[in-house]
């Protein structure tokens, strides 16, 4: 992991600055070949910058570029590491790059920087996975809680739970070569309550997990219902514009427009489908279909109806009736007037959309799991430590399939924070990552 990479650490395409990333063993002797330096960067102090001409093999300047200098251990990878800001554009930074290559860096892998960081003990696990939750961030509000997570807030919380597991986990191993007669009369029942409060401290993590999933992901929500229901004017009205064409021609809409909107900081992707009816043409009958498809899916449904006699909202639906003038709403439905008072019929849906999402629409100031592989592995230890519980209730005979449940929860927590991994678990995670992160 020594040997030197370089890597472009912004996005490729047309911009003022370029900034090429370099780092590992040897990036200063690099660096002193690549410039012409009075005080070569070699000598430079680290935490200190330098303006310095850029040079080819032969000779000829490639750029003018400010270079940062940083050394390990006090660098994101942990590792020497030189920052070069050179011009924008596609021409300037692939130049630089080539150069360095030449001068002994390779390109870097994805992620690889950050994988470094890791490695040399900058940052656990979830950190590392909150670097690429940031730049993935598709609102304020997931950058928020991706950067706490970058921050450490994850890793405080899932540590002493580790620690504490293991610590169990040892003991209760170490005990193994008593014989059950020689434990304390209470020892089951104790341990069984130390872990009981192991496993509320999992299940309080993983019940964060629905509304980090929806900010990371963003919520299907689906409006259906019969064709001239008012689909497309409540699209419109959640949005603030007009994306839908409003007609009174029932089938105006054939096919499935998306649109997202931000809900209490959750990217909300509504989609307006084609009405539900026994559809006369080729085109729009594959409009209903996908609509049924898409209900499917969805996370939250709003269904809106003029109470018709064959009108059915599908179950757990949000029904919106939304011709109160011509007739009163079914019992339990949400009744709007989109033309009377738009404002407030956009509040009622929102509200309506709130509590069926289950979204608090208040950023808490705990910890929060931000991904499936993690999610996985905390619902895997919470598993495994309530079978220990019922393992310990279960008196001597259930000592052995204790210890062996308490191992696979520590060996859980350890690889959600990198305490334990292999190398195929770092190649998953960091694959997704940008090139220069």
């Amino acid at each position: 992991m020594a040997e030197p990479i370089a890597a472009l650490a912004t996005a490729p395409g047309m911009g003022g600055v370029a900034v090429i990333r370099l780092s590992g063993d040897t990036v200063y002797a690099i660096a002193d070949q690549l410039t012409r330096l009075s005080t070569p960067p070699s000598q430079r102090a680290p935490g200190t910058f330098a303006y310095a001409s850029l040079y080819d093999a032969e000779g000829a300047q490639l750029d003018d570029a400010i270079l940062l200098f940083f050394r390990a251990p006090h660098s994101y990878t942990g590792e020497d590491t030189i920052e070069l800001h050179v011009h924008g554009g596609k021409i300037v930074p692939q130049r630089v790059l080539e150069r360095l290559w030449e001068l002994g860096a390779r390109p870097a892998q994805p992620g690889e920087f950050t994988k470094r960081a890791f490695l040399n003990g900058r940052m656990d696990l979830t950190q590392a996975e909150a670097v690429a939750d940031i730049i993935a961030a598709r609102s304020p509000r997931a950058e928020r809680a991706a950067r706490a997570n970058l921050q450490g807030r994850l890793g405080a919380a899932l540590a002493p739970l580790y620690e504490d597991t293991l610590a169990h986990s040892v003991q209760v191993e170490h005990l193994l070569d008593f014989d059950e007669g020689e434990l304390p009369d209470d020892f089951f029942r104790d341990a069984a309550d130390r872990l009981a409060e192991l496993a509320q401290r999992t299940k309080a993590l993983l019940s964060t997990w629905h509304e980090s999933r929806l900010m990371r992901d963003g919520a299907l929500v689906v409006i259906a219902g019969k064709p001239n229901a008012g689909k497309s004017t409540l699209l419109n009205l959640l949005l603030g514009y007009e994306r839908a064409i409003v007609s009174g021609e029932a089938g105006t809409t054939r096919d499935s427009i998306e649109e997202t909107f931000l809900l209490d900081g959750v990217p909300v992707r509504l989609t307006d489908t084609a009405g539900l009816r026994d559809a006369p043409g080729a085109v729009e009958r594959e409009g209903v279909a996908r609509a049924k498809a898409l209900l499917e899916q969805a996370d939250a449904v709003l269904y809106l109806t003029a109470r018709e006699a064959d009108d059915t909202p599908p179950e757990g639906a949000i029904v919106i009736h939304t011709k109160t003038d011509l007739s009163p709403a079914p019992e339990g439905a949400l009744a709007i007037s989109a033309q009377g008072a738009p404002e407030a019929a956009r509040q009622t849906v929102c509200d309506a959309l709130r509590r069926a999402l289950q979204l608090s629409g208040n950023e808490t100031a705990h910890a929060t799991l931000a991904n499936e592989r993690q999610y996985a592995l905390l619902t895997t230890a919470d598993k495994a430590l309530r079978e220990a519980i019922q393992a310990f209730n279960q008196g001597d005979i259930g000592y052995v399939p204790a210890a062996q449940q308490l191992r696979a929860a520590a060996e859980a927590l350890g690889d959600i924070l990198g305490r334990t991994y292999a190398d195929d678990l770092l190649d998953r995670v960091f694959s997704t990552f940008c090139v220069g992160k």
